[in-house]
């Protein structure tokens, strides 16, 4: 039984005029459209002229070889699908192919199924390979770009900022409250640059007390502290090639930030405890919640350093600036947890949909994710309806400002006082467990223990 053509083009070039016949006449038999040919250079002459889906192309041929014509072919067409046809005693020559591009090979006498299997398969993946190059033009175009989303103007800007220095090296620094995609950014940048085809590696300096995060960018030589017991490369090492995006650079101390000045300014480290001096190739990214300008004026952040790191600025603004980009990522994230529902929820109810456009997201897009997942795994049908979003969001007043509430008393505001009683109800609220808290206060881990240590709450944490 014929199959319904499907006007796919191949190219079938082999010496042997019968061989051709017989190729011809089975793939025009199953719908293809077919070109023959004896000639390599005829071939290309084609190829470059008219195009094919497929070609089929013999080993062995006495102008020039099989695998002469596949690489003269990939070198143009990287994506061009080709099937090498060989005897069994040229298995090797065709591994070769293989290596060097062909989708598969095929020995002779060429059996009618496996014939059309494999020129199925490799259609298929032509078919797989455009609709996904189709596929991210259409998401850059409506908005996207790898994972990051937004139409807003601000950030259609990013995007237009990432594109423009990700293939350089030049160093870049990322502006952006917690949880609004820093290092989003930062992993885009680094795949869109030539040092991709090597891990970006990444490091948050709250989060590691300063002389750990010394060792950790810097590495050691043995013995040079206690339980230093080998040597030890560190990030600033295992990045050379590639790319190191020191997050919250803000919170780096004003010793660490010279050292970090010099890797910027001379390429090369030394580890703790070592006199060798390491040459390393690091493009550092960076990224900061804090007001780097205002810390430099105060004192806290080395000047020279600053003007190094913010050659680059990309400014990323809060989720609450950008309201309209919330759809976009409630329907990202839809598709993203979907599995947890069972593949049941589909949409988000228009009453939901008011409340997380009417919330003020505090934590940014990582809090909307949350929220959104949260809510899938409650949903009893199709649909995420108001009462399965998080209470922070549900008991939010009408009005979109969260602190419309909260007045100034005659008698004054005592605001250590109040700050105190928002950090106990945010323990309170986490079960003392601190990374909790201190994402409900919209603060750093480090930033939070220094302010119960200030109270002397630290009791109330749990490890």
């Amino acid at each position: 039984m014929k199959r319904v053509a499907n006007k796919a083009s191949i190219l079938v070039l082999d010496d042997e005029k019968r061989q051709q016949d017989i190729l011809s006449l089975i793939l025009k038999d199953a719908g293809y459209e077919v070109t023959t040919t004896g000639i390599p250079t005829e071939a290309l002459r084609m190829v470059d002229e008219t195009g094919f889906d497929l070609i089929l192309t013999d080993l062995r041929m006495p102008a020039m070889d099989g695998i002469e014509f596949l690489e003269k072919i990939k070198n143009s067409r990287p994506q061009q699908p080709i099937l090498v046809l060989t005897a069994h005693g040229s298995i090797q020559s065709a591994v070769t192919a293989i290596k060097k591009g062909a989708f598969h090979y095929l020995t002779k006498p060429i059996q009618k199924d496996e014939l059309l299997l494999f020129v199925e398969r490799a259609l298929e993946q032509k078919r797989l390979i455009r609709d996904n190059s189709l596929l991210r033009s259409q998401l850059q175009q409506s908005y996207s770009i790898e994972n990051m989303i937004g139409k807003h103007g601000r950030m259609q800007e990013v995007f237009r900022l990432v594109q423009k220095v990700a293939p350089s090296n030049t160093t870049a620094l990322i502006y952006g409250e917690s949880g609004s995609g820093k290092e989003l950014v930062a992993k885009t940048i680094h795949q869109y640059s030539p040092r991709n085809s090597l891990p970006m590696r990444a490091i948050n300096c709250a989060a590691i007390p300063e002389a750990l995060l010394e060792s950790e960018l810097f590495g050691y030589e043995r013995g040079a502290f206690t339980g230093a017991y080998a040597r030890k490369k560190g990030l600033l090492e295992e990045a050379s090639g590639s790319t190191l995006f020191l997050d919250e650079i803000g919170d780096l101390g004003l010793a660490l930030q010279g050292k970090i000045l010099r890797v910027l300014q001379e390429q090369e480290i030394q580890h703790l405890g070592g006199k060798e001096t390491i040459q390393v190739d690091v493009r550092i990214i960076s990224a900061t919640h804090r007001d780097l300008g205002k810390m430099v004026a105060e004192g806290a952040f080395r000047d020279d350093l600053y003007y190094r790191l913010n050659t680059f600025p990309i400014v990323i603004p809060p989720l609450r600036e950008r309201a309209t980009d919330i759809p976009l990522f409630v329907e990202h994230f839809l598709q993203k947890f979907n599995h947890l529902g069972d593949g049941r929820v589909k949409r988000v109810s228009p009453d939901a949909l008011d409340r997380l456009l009417s919330y003020q997201w505090p934590g940014n897009v990582r809090q909307l994710e949350s929220a959104i997942e949260r809510a899938i795994i409650l949903a009893e049908g199709e649909v995420i309806e108001e009462h399965h979003l998080p209470p922070e969001i549900l008991y939010l007043l009408s009005g979109s400002n969260p602190y419309a509430g909260i007045d100034l008393p005659d008698t004054g505001l005592n605001l250590e006082e109040l700050e105190k009683h928002l950090l106990m109800r945010a323990m309170e609220k986490s079960g003392g467990v601190l990374t909790r808290a201190a994402r409900l206060l919209g603060l750093t881990y480090r930033t939070l223990q220094y302010r119960l240590d200030k109270y002397k709450l630290s009791d109330h944490t749990k490890t």
